[in-house]
């Protein structure tokens, strides 16, 4: 079996890739995937989102090594092994990132990827107005593929929060994604007509119905080099091992978890470690695996003193009701994601740009669906955006069947403990304001007790949870760093062919929700590889506080 490219992964930035690959059919692209459907209500219903990333039939199931600075917890790391990647079980939650993000970005070895760059393919994906909301078509896009919409934001609790933001004195925002990330306002989820809207649904499936473009489910086990040029992809598929060519390239888009992994079997990557493990080097590039970065996140809890959460549905007959609603009509609370409040802000004065970010919740209940025993709640999911924490992906062994070993190293540095607990008493003020007090009874974690820095700190160890954004273990650079795996044109630097265009790539973390980031990021390779002209360089200009150095707000 061959196909001019190969892309290993059906992911966020591997649909966007097989889509605009196959595009004017002169291309055949065959994209190699371990997982399976995508279809069924546990996914498609965005009310739903807490299922899918707890179940070993959609999610790779990786756990962090013991995180010393944690407790040792050992924290839990979805990925997608679904047709859709993560972008099948995330919170479905659409963020850009801040430009001075993608300016970090170019400053640091990825020339072309500033954000007067991405903005156009950001513009390119996107199909906003469908969504009903308007927009800016100077910053908003109106005829892509990837369908992004608001809730409803009806229930009073998602109201509040914005108000309380701005009780607070920060700015009242109407689109983050636009000309103004800092302040509160609604979010942009990806959801169409009710239903969850992957970049499968987006992307994939469309690119399937050409005859040039083919799926292929498989498990990728490594590279297939000679003399330093990638010529395929080895795979398990139906019990037998088989050798997938590549006539011209071979692309990974595995995520930032198993497309280094798939390096490092192949023979890429710290030279010593691969010895280690008896795999032949092909080349010695000490940055694969490194550079791993996340966003942590604790959980702000409030008992409610009114009955106004969505806890009301959080028995047998509400789930019943609104499962039902949604399979009937793609209606009701079943239809929304319900993160429909939205809040950038900057920890503190000479902070440039945010470095918070927040998720509001009109229920008090956990990721893996477990709900409060205080009944009635809400809560502010809040984190810093920047840690300067890293950690590294490295190999377990040399068997393809065995998860690699995922240290995050969180916390690690002075830094992430000073930014943390401005985070917690930050949000402690925004709960405080006027807005909230027909609904807050008192607050159930970290509680009303938990107030120096001791205590805090001791809450953040018990209770920091991953905000599920893991990128940058093979960081786009110069060629002349020698930590940088890819180039700006997303090559595997020392070796020929070969790609890897994913979260992976990111040289540092962006502010939001990384979903949007990794499908422009396939949005963009895909002109790199096919050597088309890059999309014109958008010359709007970005708002920035101009207060930014001598105020926190």
């Amino acid at each position: 079996m061959n196909a001019d490219y190969v892309i290993v992964g059906a992911g966020s930035a591997g649909c966007a890739l097989a889509y605009r690959l196959s595009e004017g059919r002169a291309n055949s692209v065959l994209i190699i995937e371990h997982g399976g459907s995508d279809a069924g209500p546990l996914i498609n219903m965005p009310g739903a989102l807490s299922y899918p990333m707890n179940m070993p039939r959609y999610d790779w199931g990786f756990k962090s090594e013991p995180e010393t600075n944690l407790n040792n917890r050992r924290l839990a790391t979805p990925r997608g092994k679904v047709i859709g990647g993560s972008s099948s079980i995330n919170g479905m939650i659409y963020v850009r990132g801040h430009a001075k993000d993608f300016d970090y970005w170019e400053e640091s070895g990825a020339t072309g990827w500033a954000y007067k760059h991405i903005l156009p393919y950001y513009k390119k994906m996107e199909n906003w107005s469908a969504g009903g909301h308007g927009g800016d078509e100077t910053w908003r896009g109106k005829d892509g593929p990837l369908y992004v919409s608001r809730g409803p934001r009806k229930n009073p609790l998602v109201k509040a929060f914005i108000d309380a933001g701005e009780q607070a004195g920060y700015y009242r925002i109407g689109d983050y994604n636009g000309h103004q990330q800092e302040g509160f306002g609604p979010y942009d989820m990806t959801v169409h007509k009710g239903q969850r809207w992957s970049a499968a649904k987006a992307y994939l499936y469309p690119a399937l119905k050409r005859s040039n473009c083919n799926l292929l489910k498989a498990l990728a086990l490594k590279i297939i080099f000679e003399d330093g040029c990638a010529k395929g992809v080895e795979v398990s598929h139906k019990g037998a091992v088989k050798t997938i060519i590549a006539n011209k390239e071979v692309i990974l888009a595995a995520s930032s978890i198993n497309s280094p992994k798939l390096l490092m079997l192949s023979g890429i990557g710290p030279a010593a470690h691969l010895k280690k493990h008896g795999i032949n080097v092909i080349a010695d590039r000490p940055g694969v695996g490194k550079n791993l970065q996340d966003h942590l996140e604790v959980y702000m809890q409030m008992a409610a003193s009114q009955p106004v959460s969505l806890f009301k549905y959080w028995n047998f007959w509400g789930k019943a009701y609104v499962g039902a609603r949604w399979l009937l009509t793609k209606t009701g609370p079943g239809a929304t994601n319900q993160f429909e409040s939205a809040g950038f802000i900057r920890s503190d004065k000479g902070v440039e740009y945010p470095d918070i970010q927040y998720h509001f919740l009109p229920i008090a209940v956990r990721y893996d669906g477990q709900a409060t025993s205080e009944g009635h709640g809400f809560q502010a999911h809040v984190g810093p955006m920047r840690s300067p924490s890293r950690g590294e992906i490295t190999l377990k062994s040399g068997d393809p069947y065995q998860p690699p070993r995922i240290q995050f190293n969180y916390m690690s540095t002075k830094k992430d403990w000073v930014d943390f607990r401005k985070c917690i008493r930050l949000t402690r003020e925004i709960f405080a304001q006027d807005a909230f007090k027909p609904f807050v009874k008192h607050e159930i974690q970290p509680g009303p007790d938990v107030n120096s820095d001791e205590g805090i700190d001791e809450f953040i160890k018990s209770h920091a949870e991953s905000a599920y954004h893991p990128c940058g273990t093979c960081k786009m650079g110069s060629d002349t760093d020698k930590f940088a795996v890819v180039d700006p044109e997303t090559k595997v630097i020392g070796v020929q062919n070969l790609r890897v265009v994913d979260s992976s790539v990111f040289p540092r973390i962006t502010n939001g929700n990384l979903n949007a980031p990794s499908i422009m990021t396939g949005e963009k390779a895909a002109d790199h590889i096919l050597g088309r002209d890059l999309l014109s360089p958008s010359n709007v200009e970005p708002w920035i506080n101009p207060n930014w150095k001598s105020s926190q707000r």
